[in-house]
């Protein structure tokens, strides 16, 4: 069993491998004739005073001490083999793909969106022409929302499944190493969706099958059990598995189950808007200072505060990042982050968003499944009209938002398609701008500099995660009222990023292969 030692050193100091190591050993009362290997397990900053220090979990092996790499992905030849429907191409259904190679079955992805490649087309349309394709977006297409959106892949969800191999499966197609050091890992846009290409490589090499441009449009279920899946209007294929991946934006599945007779539920949601400093400024807050230091990468931050009942908090921050247009119909504008590998975009920028219970919104009742969707779509509306409905979003300065003005220029902003000057504070509903106003004002209380007028919100950030549950039984992971049928991921309500998500894929397919009595 390997020994485990906790150091810090200041930033410059971490690529001195004598000094981390001497420190290691001192710390563990080792002497280095005892040690036959070492690594950095885990690196964070910690930030909370000043000097800013990086905090090292180094492990150490002694020479009876066995290391074990990298676990890779071991595939079987699946071309024969029983068949999984997977819907949708996101990190639950590709990970599910996987696990279902594994364990000797082969897997049949319909993605109702484009490859990696041409998804790039489309979302430069919208962009530069404002014309948003329903099907082929920064949600809908290979790889998901998080492809062309970050790649962050910090999760919380330990307790879920296996992290650790799901992140040493994305270094085994293409990642770099560091993901497995780093307590916030982050692959970037620009290289993630060459991962996800090698990983679909791999799916077909196996023997399973992609199907692009293939849309779940109906479903038939025979006495409770999952009987066969209709794609495009017009193919019916019979499967006693399926895994519905489906993502957070697939509003077209939740009328479609609900149609069926499927339950699905209303569930908590987060809404509200995206902010966006100069990243130099949050460097200089965060790093108390010490903003100019080449050893330490764009500063990040995290915020919470409870407002009236309801948490209002960061969600999904891009340190050198710029802010997307994610809408997935015509009449609608959202907003989203994303940041390059290297981080080195002038912005910072941060969703933040207000924790709604369906409870607390108009027109609740508490058989309505839809109840937290149309709120997001009513907001999400709301915001095209303000903007001319076009795929600019309305922004305000922060302090013009806090004091009702509406705000007369704007410093430059990363979001292509541009802003329109509103008063915020009669686009989005009382609901959320009281609270994010008095949020702001905290925020700006824990963090000094915050709260400033250079900083601009852009309305808004509605695709935290999805409204809408679809139950699952928690011992076979299907649904309770359809057999074969898995729910599964961010847009079952299972997830919320790209790791939990691909987490949920396995454990979905694990069940599978528990219930076929497969290991």
């Amino acid at each position: 069993m390997s020994t485990l030692v906790q150091i810090s050193v200041l930033p410059e100091e971490q690529e001195d491998e004598s000094l981390l190591l001497s420190m290691a050993l001192r710390k563990a009362k080792m002497t280095k004739k005892e040690v036959r290997e070492w690594r950095i397990r885990k690196r964070s900053i910690d930030a909370r005073r000043a000097p800013v220090k990086i905090s090292l979990q180094i492990e150490l092996w002694r020479d009876h001490e066995e290391r074990t790499g990298i676990h890779p992905f071991v595939p079987q030849d699946v071309s024969n083999a029983q068949r999984i429907a997977i819907i949708g191409m996101g990190p639950a259904g590709m990970y599910a793909a996987l696990r279902a190679i594994e364990g000797g079955f082969k897997p049949i992805i319909f993605e109702r969106g484009k490859d990696v490649r041409s998804r790039r087309r489309d979302l430069a349309k919208i962009s530069k022409e404002q014309t948003v394709n329903p099907e082929s977006n920064y949600c809908f297409g290979e790889g998901g929302a998080g492809t062309f959106s970050d790649g962050k892949l910090y999760t919380r969800s330990k307790k879920r499944g296996n992290v650790l191999k799901a992140m040493e499966w994305l270094v085994f197609f293409g990642a770099d190493p560091a993901i497995l050091v780093d307590a916030h890992p982050h692959i970037g846009t620009n290289k993630l969706p060459k991962i996800i290409s090698t990983m679909r490589e791999a799916i077909l090499e196996a023997g399973g099958e992609v199907h692009f441009d293939s849309k779940l449009t109906d479903i038939r279920v025979e006495q409770g059990q999952i009987h066969s899946l209709q794609i495009n209007n017009e193919t019916w294929l019979e499967f006693e598995d399926v895994v519905l991946a489906t993502g957070h934006s697939a509003r077209d599945i939740y009328y479609l189950l609900h149609k069926k007779g499927i339950r699905i539920e209303a569930k908590p949601f987060a809404i509200g808007v995206r902010i966006e400093h100069q990243q130099a400024l949050i460097d200089k807050i965060q790093y108390h200072g010490d903003d100019h230091n080449p050893y330490l990468p764009p500063a990040s931050y995290s915020l919470v505060e409870q407002v009236d009942g309801m948490g209002v908090y960061s969600f999904c921050m891009c340190p050198g990042g710029i802010i997307a247009p994610c809408a997935t119909e015509p009449d609608e504008v959202v907003t989203n982050g994303w940041s390059p590998s290297k981080r080195n975009n002038p912005y910072s920028n941060s969703g933040i968003v207000v924790s709604v219970e369906p409870k607390d919104l108009p027109h609740y009742t508490k058989d309505d499944p839809f109840v937290s969707l149309n709120f997001q779509k009513m907001v999400e509306k709301a915001c095209w009209d303000a903007a001319g409905k076009t795929q600019q979003v309305p922004a305000q300065r922060l302090i013009d938002f806090i004091e009702g003005r509406v705000s007369a220029d704007f410093p430059k902003t990363s979001y292509q398609p541009g802003i329109v000057s509103v008063d915020l504070n009669k686009v989005l509903p009382a609901l959320l701008t009281k609270r994010l106003r008095k949020a702001f004002i905290a925020f700006g209380k824990k963090m000094k500099g915050y709260y400033t007028n250079e900083a601009v919100i852009h309305a808004p950030e509605s695709r935290t995660s999805s409204p809408v549950l679809i139950p699952r039984d928690t011992e076979t992971l299907s649904h309770p009222e359809v057999k074969g049928l898995y729910p599964c991921g961010e847009g079952a309500g299972y997830a919320g990023g790209i790791m939990s998500a691909a987490i949920d894929g396995i454990n979905c397919v694990d069940a599978i292969l528990k219930k076929h009595e497969v290991g």
